[in-house]
């Protein structure tokens, strides 16, 4: 028994230190950065410099370009640049103007100047997201099929460390080195990305891109369509983690106004030992992906993220219980970041090799959808019914998600099956 746990563990640290899963962790890293700068840290910057309220809630809208990403994402597809291949070359050339473009804004002044610094935030949030679209086009397309799991989990890892470090950290190296260099440094960073994309190896798989414009654009669309159960999939996408968003859009509220949590007690438990519980979820479940199958550990992690709901449930009737709420939030992030690491790792499976760029954007896009609109009815209904009854509802929601995924058993199966030869030539 013991020679096999210690088979597993080998096993277990042989793909962590895989070339393509490294890449993907350090790339991870990358596409992360620049969320905060042109996010929170550039908020708290303006609002240091004394900028009025009315100019910083109008910065907000720079961040458009993480949602509409899937409208260029055909372009990526269908042309390459001339080195590094079809997909390193778009992650490199990004990483290269990102740099640029933060250097560009750690020299100027919110304060003095505003729009020229929403200019600069607004090209550098449509960098990053482009920068984003070709690395999940890049991890899917390298991955093998058993490195799913593990690759969505390390680079979701990545991709949160390099929030904190753009956000949390940021923010605490701003008072003695002041904003300009902390973005200095920020930038610097971004060599990480740089050096991970020099690292990294092309595809094994190399599928023929689209022949034209208009094939990039309408064949993602005609290919999938073209499957069996394609618009079952389609709604599995949004339903799989809509319990997980249910939920999640209220925690911190719910912990700070239900059982009365303080705000510094809720900052150290749910985001600093959530983040923890989460990173330890997706890894471990990425782990465990490769040895369960993608359907398995859907539905594993699916039912584990729907009964986690119930531990806010049990936490709002309980009150102000110090264990029962560190007990539930490692609970709910732990089966979060698995779930998470399951979900990803089905989005991969579900994209053509041709048009990988595309598709993923526009799943990713469609799984979005949940967690935007369950924010206003959550709020309604916590009101009208109290946290233990709506934490309940939450767990209810869940559950549509993992009936469907039960009924389409035999076509995520499949996915597993057919992923490592779908390069349609």
């Amino acid at each position: 028994m013991g020679n096999v746990s210690a088979e597993k563990y080998v096993r277990t640290l042989k793909l962590l230190a895989n070339r393509r899963v490294l890449t993907v962790t350090f790339l991870g890293f990358a596409s992360g950065l620049p969320l905060a700068l042109t996010g929170g840290t550039l908020q708290a910057w303006m609002a240091v410099e004394g900028v009025d309220l009315k100019t910083i809630g109008i910065f907000s809208l720079v961040g458009l370009p993480y949602a509409l990403k899937f409208f260029w994402a055909p372009l990526l597809d269908r042309y390459a640049l001339p080195f590094l291949g079809r997909r390193r070359g778009w992650i490199l050339g990004t990483q290269f103007v990102l740099i640029g473009l933060i250097i560009l804004l750690g020299l100027t002044s919110p304060k003095d100047t505003p729009w020229l610094v929403a200019s600069i935030a607004l090209l550098l949030t449509f960098t990053s997201a482009t920068q984003d679209v070709v690395f999940d086009a890049y991890r899917t397309d390298v991955l093998r099929a058993k490195e799913r799991g593990l690759g969505a989990a390390v680079s979701v890892t990545g991709y949160r460390i390099a929030m904190l470090v753009s956000g949390a950290l940021a923010l605490v190296l701003a008072g003695p080195l002041g904003w300009r260099l902390t973005y200095l440094l920020m930038a610097g960073l971004m060599m990480v990305g740089v050096m991970a994309t020099l690292f990294g190896q092309e595809p094994e798989v190399v599928s023929r891109p689209p022949q034209s414009l208009k094939e990039a654009i309408s064949g993602p669309l005609t290919e999938f369509f073209e499957r069996p159960a394609s618009w079952a999939f389609l709604a599995l996408i949004i339903l799989y983690k809509i319990g997980d968003a249910f939920a999640g859009s209220l925690t911190t509220a719910f912990l700070i106004r239900g059982p009365g949590f303080s705000i510094a007690e809720v900052g150290a438990i749910n985001k600093g030992l959530g983040l923890l519980a989460t990173i330890f979820g997706a890894l471990y479940g990425g782990v465990m992906l490769a040895r369960l199958g993608l359907y398995r550990s859907l539905m594993i992690f699916g039912i584990l993220q729907a009964v986690s709901n119930l531990s806010f449930m049990v936490l709002a009737y309980a009150g102000k219980v110090y264990s029962i709420m560190v007990a539930a939030v490692a609970f709910e992030n732990l089966a979060g970041g698995m779930g998470t690491a399951a979900f990803l790792a089905f989005l991969m499976a579900l994209c053509d090799h041709r048009y990988t760029a595309t598709q993923f954007a526009l799943f990713s896009a469609l799984a979005s959808l949940g967690r935007i609109f369950v924010g206003p009815p959550s709020g309604y209904l916590s009101h009208e019914v109290g946290w233990v009854i709506f934490f309940f509802i939450t767990f209810l929601a869940a559950l549509p998600g993992l009936i469907l995924l039960y009924k389409m058993r035999q076509n995520v199966l499949l996915l597993d099956i057919n992923y490592d030869v779908n390069d349609k030539n």
